[in-house]
């Protein structure tokens, strides 16, 4: 779900928390779970931390940086900022604008728990090359075709 952000930024903390919580409700009796999307680069940090404590009181499993959508998308001071408010209590997920295998491993080095790409597959591929290249036998025996990616 994405939060109220209107409602958020309003200061109407109570509805806020009262959807999260009514969702997050719904979602857990379906055995699923439930990612808030705060759209950080909407919101002040002070928004970001009322929004991650919101989250984590109202049962949220997840706190998430960004639709895709908006202006922004994952910082790495979002993401510690994030992090260092729900603790080790509620996962931090990271999503906009993670294209490379550097920018995922600074994500989850800054605190996220999980990575929202569309880059999936050219982050595997840049894994595989490194892993073959540690093993020594290079990037020749890795092959890509239709966003797959094979291992000879």
């Amino acid at each position: 779900m994405v939060q109220n952000i209107g409602a958020l930024r309003s200061k109407d903390f109570h509805l806020v928390h009262k959807e999260i919580a009514d969702l997050a409700d719904v979602a857990h009796a379906s055995g699923v779970i439930l990612k808030v999307i705060l759209e950080t680069c909407l919101l002040s940090d002070t928004e970001k931390i009322t929004a991650c404590k919101l989250a984590m009181e109202a049962d949220a499993d997840f706190v998430k940086t960004s639709t895709g959508f908006s202006t922004g998308g994952a910082t790495l001071e979002d993401v510690s900022l994030m992090r260092r408010t729900v603790g080790e209590k509620v996962g931090v997920k990271a999503a906009g604008g993670v294209r490379t295998l550097r920018v995922l491993r600074e994500m989850v080095s800054a605190g996220a728990t999980r990575i929202g790409t569309s880059s999936g597959a050219s982050i595997i591929r840049e894994l595989a090359a490194e892993g073959l290249e540690a093993a020594g036998q290079g990037t020749d025996r890795l092959e890509s075709s239709s966003g797959e990616v094979n291992l000879y």
